[in-house]
Parts: C-alpha cells; sequence; structure tokens
C-alpha cells in the first residue's frame, strides 16, 4: 500500500535494472513521437537560425516556442571602441540568419557606434557589468522591446553575460565560439 506522499513510480527496494527499465519506459511514454515532417521543418528552421539542430531542438523543448530574435553582446560579434564593424565571416552568418538580430554594446562602446554595422536591425546599451538584477533586467526589457523574452536567444562571450538570461528570462545562452564555429 502507498503512503501519503508516494508518487505511485516503482519502489525504492532492491531491483535496479527493474526500477530503471520502468522509469524507461515511463518517460519514453511521455515524450511524443513527431512526424518526420515536423523534425524537417525544425531541421530546416535551425539552419535558417545558423544553429545546430541540436540546439535549436532543446531550446525548443525548454521554452516551447520558436526563435523570433537574437541578442549579440558587443564581445560575442568582437566589436570594441576603436573597431566598430563585424568581421566579415560573422556578418555573412548574422545577413543569413531568419530572425531579429539585436546588439548590445558593453562599456566603454556605445549603441550608436554599434550601430554602425548595417546587419544588426536595433542596438542598445548592455547591462552595466556590476549592475544589479533589476537594473540587468530592466536593460535587457528595454532592448527586447515587445518581443517576448522567452523567443530570444542570447550569443555571449562572457561569463557574466550567461547570467543575463536568468535576469531577462531569455530563452538560453549560446557561446559565441560555438555559435560562429570558432574553435
Amino acid at each position: 500500500m502507498a503512503r501519503i506522499g508516494h508518487n505511485g513510480g516503482p519502489s525504492m527496494e532492491p531491483g535496479v535494472a527493474w526500477r530503471s527499465h520502468c522509469w524507461r519506459k515511463a518517460r519514453s511514454d511521455l515524450l511524443p513521437v513527431l512526424p518526420i515532417e515536423v523534425v524537417r521543418i525544425r531541421v530546416r528552421r535551425a539552419q535558417d537560425l545558423g544553429l545546430e539542430y541540436k540546439t535549436y531542438a532543446s531550446v525548443r523543448a525548454a521554452t516551447g516556442h520558436d526563435l523570433v530574435a537574437f541578442l549579440f553582446s558587443s564581445n560575442a560579434l568582437r566589436i570594441s571602441r576603436g573597431c566598430e564593424t563585424i568581421g566579415a565571416e560573422h556578418g555573412a552568418k548574422l545577413r543569413a540568419m531568419d530572425c531579429g538580430r539585436i546588439g548590445l554594446a558593453t562599456a566603454p562602446l556605445t549603441p550608436e557606434a554599434m550601430a554602425r554595422n548595417a546587419v544588426l536591425d536595433a542596438t542598445y546599451a548592455a547591462p552595466y557589468a556590476l549592475a544589479g538584477f533589476a537594473q540587468t533586467r530592466d536593460a535587457l526589457r528595454a532592448a527586447l522591446g515587445k518581443i517576448a523574452s522567452d523567443r530570444v536567444l542570447l550569443v555571449g562571450d562572457l561569463p557574466l553575460e550567461r547570467d543575463w538570461c536568468a535576469a531577462g528570462r531569455l530563452a538560453g545562452y549560446v557561446p559565441a565560439a560555438q555559435f560562429f564555429g570558432v574553435v
């Protein structure tokens, strides 16, 4: 007889192989089986966004939504004060993307200087490095405007930028090296 608080799963008594089998079976029954055409559409969409399918599928599974825009830190684009243009390879990948491209200029670079790159749809000031959670959230919200934050992926280059995902409730984070294929 099950006690109060029991989840109805297999007992935790000896028999690891049987318990493992039961949990794998229960999990596989929960996961949907996608028709091949849906998988093909999603693979094509991942290519349109410039993402690996595995990355796209994990973001899609976590949020339940398609991506509509990307946030790029100036660090990820290798833009700094004195060198405000995006490199040819990065620019080509950005032009090929079928979604919004928003730049976040980290100080001392200004959004105006970053905006000289025609491949970006908009540019905003990145959250200050020592800003609190609320200030970071507000800066990211201002950059997104009316775009739902869980439909935006952040491409960054510093560990600090990964923390912006939680503050902005973004769909996820991809390191610049992975996104641009730099080893």
